[in-house]
Order: C-alpha cells, then sequence, then structure tokens
C-alpha cells in the first residue's frame, strides 16, 4: 500500500482520510489498518513509544513484518495514525461565542488526553497537524476564534500556542508523577544549597513558600489556570490592539 497519490499523503494516511480504498485482505484473514494502529497504541500505552517497531506490532498481531506493509509503508506513518487514534475526536465546544470561555475548555480537554495517554508525549513532533481528528481539534480551537477579528494566521498561531502550552505541561506534570517517591524534596533540599547573596530572588521565593515540596493536584491545576489565563490575556490583548 506504500506510495503517494494526488494529495501527496502516503497511502495509510488518505486511507485514514477515506480518500483511498484499504487493501484486499490478505493472507491473514481480519488484519486491516485499524487493527494495526489499535495494536501500537495498546503496545505503547503498557510500555511506552520506545517499545513500538513494525516487527514488534506485527508480533503482537500474529504476522509477518512484511504483512504490515500492505497496509502502512514506514513507522513514522504508523505513529500518525497512533496519534490521531490517541487524541480522538474533541469534545463538542460550543460556549455562545465566549472565545475565551471556548479556548479555555479546548486547552482543559486537551490537557485530560495527555494525561490519559501519556505516551503521546513520547512522540516528537515534526510537522503540523494533517490526520482527521487532529484537524477535528484545530477546527475545534479555530472556531471558538471566528468572531474574534484576529487575521486567520494570528487564529492559526493561537491555536499552536495553546497547544504547545498544553503539551508542555502535561510532559511536566506525567514527569514529576512517574518520579513519585525517587523525588527529592526540592525545596527542602535548594534551601540548605542556596546562598541568600547569591540568589536573593530564588530564596524569596523559598521563604514565601512558592517552591513547595508538597504541591497538592489544587495547587498544580491552579499553575495551570495561571500560565493559560496570561496567555489568554495576551491574545486579548492582541484583539484589542486589533480593534483600535
Amino acid at each position: 500500500m506504500g506510495g503517494e497519490s494526488g494529495t501527496g499523503l502516503p497511502a495509510s494516511l488518505e486511507a485514514a482520510w477515506g480518500v483511498r480504498a484499504r487493501p484486499n485482505p490478505g493472507p491473514k484473514p481480519g488484519l486491516s489498518l485499524e487493527r494495526i494502529v489499535a495494536a501500537a497504541v495498546a503496545l505503547a500505552a503498557a510500555e511506552g513509544m520506545a517499545a513500538v517497531s513494525m516487527v514488534r506490532v506485527a508480533k503482537e498481531l500474529g504476522v509477518s513484518t512484511m504483512a504490515l506493509y500492505r497496509y502502512v509503508a514506514a513507522k513514522d506513518e504508523l505513529v500518525e495514525l497512533m496519534m490521531d487514534a490517541g487524541v480522538g475526536l474533541p469534545p463538542a465546544g460550543d460556549d455562545g461565542g465566549d472565545w475565551r470561555a471556548g479556548l479555555s475548555r479546548w486547552s482543559r480537554d486537551y490537557l485530560d488526553v495527555l494525561r490519559r495517554q501519556p505516551w503521546i508525549l513520547q512522540i516528537t513532533i515534526a510537522g503540523p497537524p494533517i490526520t482527521p481528528n487532529q484537524i477535528a481539534w484545530l477546527e475545534r480551537g479555530l472556531g471558538d476564534l471566528r468572531d474574534t477579528g484576529l487575521a486567520e494566521s494570528e487564529k492559526l498561531s493561537v491555536v499552536m500556542l495553546l497547544g504547545g502550552f498544553v503539551r508542555n505541561w502535561a510532559a511536566l506534570a506525567v514527569s514529576m508523577a512517574q518520579a513519585g517517591d525517587r523525588a527529592f524534596r526540592y525545596g527542602s533540599a535548594l534551601s540548605k544549597l542556596i546562598d541568600e547573596r547569591r540568589f536573593p530572588a530564588v530564596s524569596a521565593a523559598i521563604a514565601g513558600g512558592a517552591i513547595d515540596d508538597d504541591q497538592s493536584d489544587a495547587d498544580a491545576d491552579a499553575e495551570f489556570t495561571f500560565g493559560l489565563g496570561r496567555i489568554l490575556d495576551g491574545i486579548q490583548a492582541l484583539m484589542n490592539q486589533r480593534r483600535t
């Protein structure tokens, strides 16, 4: 199924869009692009992206590696389809034209996906979104900005900015959660290591309780809300600038 056609996309991605027919069943009845992607996703969820290879996925499905190549020509294509399956379709988002509420919900919905599917964070983003579910997320984000007066290029930049913020935050949260008991008590360690005269600002942050060893889930959510709010404030400032 390798090669490209009129869209310039690999055949497997065209198949995901429904613009190219699936190949006829091969010697292994029941094998399909959907089953291959599902097996790869299950493997990534259980063991991480490092475990995903064409050979390993074929083994999980009980087929030869060459059988997979009837459906997907390269691992990079499989990873694109895995990400699309992982993010899924976004929840419906309609906040009555309130762009700020809409983008806030979009960001939190995306964060929820990444928390449920942390293996997605192990995928290096090598290009713009191109698969159906990823484009659906983009559509929803752009839709929240439809009446803001921003240029189309600015709307796209806003959605990409928010996506990057959410992804970075999720990666940090997942890494800290996985560290668990292995993590040292950061605030306590810093307070014993640093010289107040050399690092007065950091010392003030520790003294003020900003660097806390016992951060709760509520504290973490408050930090996410703070960062998201400052980005949305900046977008509001841009809108005000455009209006004047």
